[in-house]
C-alpha cells in the first residue's frame, strides 16, 4: 500500500474512531503498548476495545453518553480510550491525585454514565462513585474495587470481533481549575470530525506514514490524564501505528534507560524534565545513548533559553516546541528555526491566527506586549461545558485567550512573556517572572525556581525568588547574594529578586506546571504578617 493509499485508509478509519483497527490489521503482532503493568499488541488492544464497546452497549450506553476514567499509565487506559472513540462516547480522564470530592465533581459534572477506575486508587474511586450517582456502570482495572465489576471479567464475556457500526467519539478534558472549579473543554460534533480527519496528517514530526510504524517508538513520560501526554504520547503515535512505552512516574535516569533499551525515536517532555536531566551527574549523561531520538516535543510551560540550548547541545536539534492548551493550538518551532530566534515558541501558521491585544481589546503592533489571542480551532470552537459565562469571557469574536502575555516580532514569531495572573508590578513597572526564572536557572547552583511578587509598602510589590537547589548546594546568605548578583549581571536591577528563599522542593504538578498560586499564597501571607 502506497503512502497516499495508507493515508486515505487512515482518514476513513479516523472518521469512525477505528484507526487502531486499521493498524491491528496491518501490524497485528507489533507492540502497541509496553508498560510495567502489562503489554499489548495492536491486535490485542483492538480486540479489547471491541469487547469493552460491546459491554457498554449491553448496559445501555449509546452514542453521546459520557465515560470518566481514573487510570494510571497502563494498557487499560488505551483500551478505554479506543473503545470510547468507536462507540460515540465522550471520554473524560481524571487526575488521580484528586480527592474523592474533587474526582466526584468531575464524574458528575461531565455527566458520566460509566466510570472506569484503577484499583490503585480504590478508596478515592469508590467514594467518588458513591457521590456521583449518575455513573451506574462501574468497572475496575488492576484489581477489585468495592461496587465495581472487574474489567477482565467484563471483557471476557464479549466478542473481540470488529463492530459493524462504529461511531466516532470525542474527548472532553477538564481545565486545571486555578480560578475555581475546573471546567470541561467541550467541542461540538463538527469540530470533533474536523480534528479526526486531520489527525493522521498532523504528524509533521514523523517520517512518511508508510515508514513510521516500522521505524518509530514513542516514550510517554507524563500521566495520560493531562492534555499534552494524551495528545502527543497516545493519540498521535496510535494514529500512525507507532508503539508506545509508558512510564509510570517520571525519573530522569529511567527515561534515559528506556530511550536506550527501546531505541526511542519520539517523546514528549516538559521543561522541568529537562532541568532534572541536566542535573544528572556528568558521567551519567555522558554514558546515555540517546542517538535514536528524532523529535522530542515540549510545551506546557516556558522553557528558559539556557536550559533548551543545553539540551540541544546534548541531544542535537531534536526538540520541537509548541504553544497550545486543551482549548486549542497556537504555534510550533523546531530546534534549527528556534536557534535563529532563541526564546520563540514558533511562527504563526497563517497571518491572522494570533493577535496581541491591549486591555481595551485593540490589536497591538509587532514588538508590543499584550494578551495573546488565538483563532478558534478549525471546524468549530470550544465551549466550557455548562458554563456559558466563562466561555463568553474567554472569547473576543473568533479569538480566545489562555491568559498568556507576549508579543510577535516583525516576522510573526511569538514570544511568551508570562501569564497575566503572574505579572508583578513593582514601582509601577511590569516584571515578568518567567524572564527572571530563566536567569535563575542559568546559575549553576539552582535546580528549579519560582518568582513571585509580595506586598511592599514602598514599591507595591517586590520580587521574591523561591529556589530549589541542585544536589550538594547549601542555601545560605552568601549563596543568596551570589544568585542575586548573577541576575543583576544579566537583567535590569528592578527585575531582579530582592530576596531569595531556599526550599527543598517546589510544588509542581506531574505535567511540569508550577503551582504558583500556592507559593504566592504562602509568601504573601507571611509578608503581610511581617509588615508593621
Amino acid at each position: 500500500m502506497s503512502d497516499d493509499e495508507t493515508r486515505t485508509a487512515m482518514l476513513e478509519a479516523a472518521a469512525t474512531g477505528t484507526t487502531l483497527s486499521f493498524w491491528a490489521g496491518r501490524r497485528p503482532d507489533a507492540a502497541a503498548i509496553i508498560s510495567e503493568h502489562g503489554d499489548r499488541t495492536f491486535a490485542q488492544l483492538d480486540a479489547e476495545a471491541n469487547q469493552l464497546a460491546r459491554a457498554w452497549r449491553a448496559r445501555g450506553l449509546v452514542a453521546g453518553d459520557a465515560v470518566a476514567a481514573m487510570i494510571s499509565n497502563r494498557a487499560e487506559f488505551a483500551t478505554v480510550l479506543a473503545a470510547a472513540q468507536r462507540t460515540g462516547l465522550r471520554f473524560t480522564p481524571i487526575n488521580w491525585h484528586l480527592t474523592a470530592e474533587e474526582a466526584a465533581y468531575i464524574v458528575d459534572d461531565c455527566e458520566a454514565k460509566t466510570f472506569v477506575a484503577d484499583a490503585r486508587f480504590a478508596r478515592v474511586a469508590a467514594d467518588a462513585a458513591e457521590q456521583a450517582a449518575g455513573a451506574t456502570t462501574l468497572f475496575s482495572v488492576g484489581g477489585q474495587i468495592d461496587g465495581f465489576d472487574g474489567f477482565d471479567a467484563v471483557l471476557a464475556a464479549e466478542s473481540g470481533d470488529a463492530l459493524a457500526d462504529p461511531v466516532l467519539g470525542s474527548t472532553m478534558l477538564y481545565t486545571s481549575g486555578t480560578t475555581g472549579r475546573p471546567k470541561g473543554v467541550h467541542r461540538d460534533a463538527a469540530a470533533v470530525r474536523a480534528a479526526a480527519a486531520s489527525a493522521p496528517s498532523r504528524q509533521s514530526a514523523l517520517p512518511p506514514i508508510g515508514q513510521v510504524a516500522e521505524t518509530s517508538m514513542h516514550l510517554c513520560t507524563g500521566p495520560l490524564y493531562h492534555a499534552a501526554p494524551l495528545a502527543f504520547s497516545m493519540a498521535a503515535p496510535a494514529a500512525v501505528g507507532v508503539g508506545i512505552v509508558l512510564m509510570d512516574g517520571w525519573s530522569a535516569e529511567e527515561a534515559l534507560r528506556l530511550i536506550a533499551e527501546h531505541r526511542i525515536t519520539h517523546s514528549h517532555m516538559v521543561p522541568t524534565m529537562f532541568h532534572r536531566l541536566l542535573s544528572l551527574p556528568d558521567e551519567v549523561r555522558d554514558a546515555a545513548d540517546t542517538s535514536s531520538l528524532v523529535y522530542v516535543w515540549h510545551g506546557a510551560a516556558p522553557c528558559p533559553v539556557a536550559v533548551k540550548q543545553r539540551m540541544i547541545d546534548w541531544w542535537g536539534p531534536v526538540l520541537l516546541e509548541y504553544y497550545a492548551a486543551t482549548e486549542g493550538t497556537g504555534t510550533f518551532v523546531d530546534s534549527i528555526e528556534w536557534q535563529t530566534r532563541p526564546g520563540t515558541v514558533g511562527r504563526v501558521p497563517v497571518e491572522d491566527h494570533i493577535k496581541i491585544l491591549d486591555v481595551d481589546g485593540e490589536e497591538l503592533p509587532p514588538g508590543e506586549t499584550g494578551s495573546i489571542y488565538l483563532r478558534s480551532p478549525k471546524g468549530g470552537g470550544f465551549a466550557y461545558f455548562k458554563d456559558p459565562d466563562k466561555t463568553m469571557g474567554t472569547y473576543r469574536g473568533e479569538y480566545f485567550t489562555l491568559g498568556d502575555v507576549g508579543h510577535l516580532d516583525d516576522d510573526g514569531y511569538l514570544f511568551l512573556t508570562d501569564r497575566s495572573v503572574d505579572l508583578i508590578i513593582s514601582g509601577g513597572v511590569n516584571v515578568y517572572p518567567a524572564e527572571v526564572e530563566g536567569q535563575l536557572l542559568a546559575h549553576p547552583a539552582v535546580g528549579d525556581a519560582a518568582v513571585i511578587g509580595i506586598p511592599d509598602d514602598d514599591w507595591g510589590e517586590s520580587v521574591l525568588a523561591v529556589v530549589e537547589l541542585r544536589n550538594g548546594a547549601e542555601g545560605n546568605e552568601q549563596l543568596a547574594a551570589d544568585i542575586i548578583e548573577h541576575c543583576r549581571s544579566h537583567l535590569a536591577h528592578f527585575k531582579c529578586p530582592r530576596r531569595i528563599e531556599f526550599v527543598d522542593r517546589l510544588p509542581r504538578a506531574d505535567n511540569g506546571k508550577l503551582y504558583k498560586r500556592r507559593i504566592r499564597d504562602q509568601y504573601r501571607a507571611r509578608a503581610t504578617a511581617e509588615r508593621p
